[in-house]
């Protein structure tokens, strides 16, 4: 009930006040919690050491700060979701490489829209149901009932259809059989039955599920993510679909695509290490 209230609260001051002074107000709260989230504070700057070892303590301090800011005003633009509309796209948001969808799409067979939490992904999820596209986005349920059915309200009142994640499966393979898209978050395993793959030259687990729905059916895999600019407007990286020609032997191609895939995220993540929000220490212990 206290999260709830808290972002019931949040909520209804963002969308009384203009978006830049939001921004402020989110990024010096950010700051006093990062003062205080010791333990998600830690996990952030262990992670950046292991992306960026040659960086001085003081260089990871700052990213790390900006990464608390930058998550700060995405939770800002989560709770605007009812102000977009094709024009706030327009003036607010570059769209790079669109016709990768469309190439897609047109094969028939379905679309997984790749990302990370990196950036605002759940935003690039609304711009694009807002441009037409039929998606869905597999979510993992809050254990606040309130809170999961706020969420959900936010994505799906601007045409995304959300997936529970105990009930991913069999939607997500329905949803590629009638050749419309699923997002998947994919740099993060909640089901303890990942690929483990090397990631910044160590072991981390990532989820199969990507993989495992092209393989089954026959759909594209197109990297996308919902990038930050320094003036706070937007640009959604579409990358070309990947290229796999399975081999016939599923444990040896699922491995094999996750190793394509999570190559564009170490690229991605390396050039935007401020927009990644993994607050829990990320690898294989």
């Amino acid at each position: 009930m206290v999260s709830y209230l808290l972002y019931r609260t949040g909520q209804a001051i963002v969308l009384n006040l203009p978006i830049k002074l939001s921004y402020k107000i989110a990024a010096f709260l950010s700051d006093i919690h990062y003062i205080f989230a010791y333990q998600d504070r830690k996990a952030v700057r262990e992670n950046l050491k292991i992306i960026f070892p040659e960086k001085t303590n003081n260089e990871i301090r700052k990213i790390s700060v900006r990464a608390f800011r930058n998550f700060a005003k995405y939770l800002v633009d989560f709770f605007c979701f009812q102000r977009l509309d094709a024009r706030y796209i327009k003036n607010n948001i570059r769209i790079e490489n669109r016709h990768y969808f469309d190439e897609a799409l047109s094969k028939g067979k379905g679309v997984v829209v790749l990302s990370a939490h990196l950036g605002n992904w759940e935003l690039g999820g609304v711009v694009t149901a807002i441009l037409g596209y039929q998606f869905y986005v597999v979510a993992l349920p809050h254990k606040d009932k309130k809170v999961d059915d706020l969420f959900n309200y936010q994505r799906e009142s601007k045409g995304m259809k959300v997936v529970p994640l105990g009930r991913a499966v069999a939607a997500c393979l329905n949803a590629l059989k009638e050749n419309k898209m699923v997002g998947l978050a994919a740099d993060r395993d909640f089901t303890e039955k990942g690929v483990i793959v090397d990631f910044f030259g160590r072991p981390s687990c990532f989820p199969k599920g990507p993989a495992a729905f092209a393989l089954k059916t026959g759909a594209a895999i197109v990297p996308a993510f919902m990038l930050r600019n320094e003036d706070d407007s937007f640009v959604l990286k579409i990358e070309r679909p990947l290229e796999f020609i399975p081999s016939g032997k599923k444990d040896n191609d699922l491995v094999g695509i996750v190793r394509k895939y999570k190559v564009i995220f170490e690229d991605y993540i390396r050039r935007y290490p401020d927009q990644w929000y993994m607050f829990r220490r990320f690898w294989i212990t």
